[in-house]
């Protein structure tokens, strides 16, 4: 958990904060803004929120490492109804007891903006993505769900006027990428299909930012183990295994 609740925390600043005097720990690649832009010295912490200001929040690939997580912490701030978790999975009972969710495939553009026009959505949090491992697996389907997925996304948001977070990664650059350390802006060739659709994502973004005005935010996020999901073929999975079967092996000592 905490490793969620600081992502969340720097995704929260990272919707609400101006674009200029805005500083984080994780690298960002462009942060754009819009006339709801909220104010430099709003806290996101206040209580004088009253329902009605709550953001309508919509995360996709909810049953993710981080979807359930951020649902979690969001919903306590913004109230549980104003969060709603999605996937094409069934989710587990403690899931979807916990608040809302719906069913939401991210190639259904008909779907997807039915949804964010049924429940009055105003943010949108894109988690949906085939990870590095199975996306080498299946590159089709990766390109289909990392690349064509978030045209759908990111056309929604525009019509919508939606405020839209979309991950990235630091697989978003490659082995010719500067180091020690590597800049925000530099040459990125990564070598997987992931590292390459999220170059795509943070391009496509500031493009539609700039053709369009939409609100887009991206942040670079490093390898990340979840505490409450499963290893999504990642390359941290295999640490996360590890990890675990270490754990499972001192258990049996232990009780041994």
């Amino acid at each position: 958990m905490p490793v969620v609740r600081t992502l969340t925390r720097t995704i929260k600043q990272v919707l609400q904060s101006p674009v200029c005097g805005c500083q984080t720990v994780t690298s960002v690649r462009f942060i754009g803004f819009s006339p709801r832009q909220v104010t430099s010295d709003a806290s996101f912490h206040s209580v004088s929120f009253s329902e009605t200001d709550h953001p309508r929040v919509l995360i996709t690939g909810g049953l993710g490492q981080l979807g359930v997580g951020l649902a979690k912490l969001l919903r306590k701030r913004f109230g549980n109804n104003n969060v709603i978790l999605s996937d094409i999975r069934k989710p587990p009972d403690n899931v979807f007891y916990s608040g809302p969710f719906i069913y939401s495939d991210i190639l259904d553009y008909k779907n997807l903006r039915e949804i964010v026009v049924n429940n009055r959505i105003t943010w949108l949090i894109h988690y949906s993505a085939l990870l590095s491992a199975v996306g080498e697996a299946n590159v089709p389907l990766a390109r289909a769900v990392n690349i064509t997925g978030l045209h759908n996304i990111l056309d929604i948001a525009a019509e919508h006027g939606l405020r839209l977070f979309v991950p990235s990664t630091i697989g978003a650059f490659g082995p010719t990428s500067p180091r020690n350390p590597t800049p925000d802006l530099c040459i990125q060739r990564p070598k997987t299909i992931y590292g390459v659709s999220k170059v795509h994502a943070e391009l496509m973004g500031e493009y539609y930012h700039y053709r369009y005005g939409l609100d887009f935010r991206c942040l670079r996020y490093p390898g990340i183990i979840s505490a409450d999901s499963q290893p999504g073929g990642g390359t941290t999975g295999k640490a996360w295994f590890c990890s675990n079967v270490h754990i499972s092996l001192y258990n049996v000592v232990t009780l041994a």
